[in-house]
């Protein structure tokens, strides 16, 4: 009977002791799931550093690339009204504007008109003496009546010589001087007679006359003073000056900007500094069609009916003109501009970046200037934009401009 507890497969007697329960084939597994385990753990650790440093970098890039990106303000351009008025300074001037001169010499007799009297064309201003223009009047109507009586003569004579001609009394020669001297006589007549007429109209401007209806508006003589015939390029002294004013004219210097709103039969308001709520209707009457190259502004006139005189000669207004409807502007702050040499810009938000976009200024209306050209109401302009900007440098909203749409 065997009485043996177990033998080792080999034949020889199986282990005995606590070194019986470990059996070398069952080590070598466990010591590989340890390792890998440790060896997971080594990797995700490895991984973890460096996608922590990856996405620290990539951070960093970021804010660096955010901090280079100039934050700018914006605003929104604000729309005018697409029909509206131009104020522009003016000065009234007489419809017809006339100094009065003496067209002969002589002596003030008497003047019947002073300053602000108004006066109908035709009536009788003043009176001059001319004692020298009327002794010349008499010897030329003398010289006249002797020549007349020469051309008689002459008349009589080449009527006979013709007579004795047709009987061959006298010669053919004779008779030729006779007719001759009729001829000279008669030129003589009428040199004379054209004398007389002259000293006469000298005569008739001893009589001052208004030219036209209007109002005195200055008086240069009195009674006894000396006149000399003469004009504003002479010595002459100016008698009188009248003014027709029943109807004044208006000159306005209008921008070229705004030349489409002179239209000759376009309607006009002026208003004036002593008619406090008052205004006055007037006519765009013509233009001058050609814009000056000083000033860039077109020359017009607008005329304006002063039936009671109420508007003086030389007063200071103000011509309302109404702007035509296609004509839409924007007006935006004075410290959007920019001065460049390329001309004035102002510089707008498109995808991001900054474009210097070229403008056309209107009005000006202190701190803030309007703009005819160049800009929308949709378009974003930068707030004090610094002078190194350029076109294409990114730029980030500070905030919404205000009343754009979220």
């Amino acid at each position: 009977m065997n009485t043996d507890h177990g033998s080792d497969p080999a034949g020889g007697p199986a282990p005995t002791g606590p070194d019986a329960r470990q059996r070398p084939g069952k080590t070598g597994p466990l010591m590989m799931l340890g390792l890998a385990v440790v060896a997971g753990g080594l990797g995700l650790g490895v991984y973890s550093g460096f996608r922590a440093r990856s996405t620290a970098d990539a951070t960093l890039k970021r804010t660096t690339a955010d901090a280079a990106v100039s934050v700018v303000d914006v605003i929104s351009p604000t729309s005018t009204a697409s029909t509206q008025e131009i104020r522009l300074p003016g000065t009234t001037q007489a419809f017809t504007d006339a100094p009065i001169f003496a067209r002969t010499n002589g002596y003030v007799k008497r003047w019947y008109f002073d300053i602000g009297a108004h006066v109908k064309e035709g009536q009788l201003l003043a009176e001059i003496e001319t004692p020298e223009v009327d002794q010349q009047l008499e010897q030329a109507r003398a010289d006249l009546e002797t020549a007349r009586a020469n051309l008689k003569q002459a008349q009589i004579t080449a009527d006979r010589w013709r007579a004795l001609l047709e009987t061959d009394s006298v010669s053919k020669q004779e008779t030729d001087v006779a007719v001759s001297a009729l001829s000279a006589t008669k030129a003589t007549v009428d040199s004379n007679l054209a004398n007389v007429r002259r000293l006469e109209q000298l005569q008739a401007f001893e009589k001052i006359y208004a030219p036209f209806d209007g109002v005195i508006t200055a008086r240069n003589v009195d009674i006894g003073v000396l006149v000399n015939a003469g004009s504003t390029t002479t010595s002459g002294r100016e008698l009188f000056h009248m003014a027709a004013i029943q109807t004044l004219r208006v000159f306005v210097a209008v921008p070229e900007v705004y030349s489409r709103a002179a239209r000759p039969g376009g309607s006009a308001t002026l208003t004036l500094d002593e008619f406090p709520g008052r205004s006055f209707e007037g006519k765009l009457v013509r233009t001058a069609n050609a814009i000056d190259l000083t000033s860039r502004t077109l020359n017009v006139e607008v005329d304006v009916d002063n039936p009671r005189g109420e508007l003086l000669p030389g007063a200071y207004v103000f011509v309302h003109l109404k702007l035509p409807r296609q004509i839409a502007t924007v007006t935006v702050p004075v410290n959007t501009l920019l001065f460049r040499a390329e001309g004035l810009q102002v510089a707008v938000v498109r995808d991001g970046k900054a474009q210097l976009v070229p403008i056309t200024i209107g009005r000006d209306y202190g701190t803030s200037v309007e703009i005819t050209a160049g800009i929308q109401p949709t378009d974003q302009v930068i707030v004090g934009p610094s002078d190194s900007l350029t076109s294409g440098t990114r730029v980030r909203l500070a905030a919404a401009p205000p009343g754009a749409k979220p």
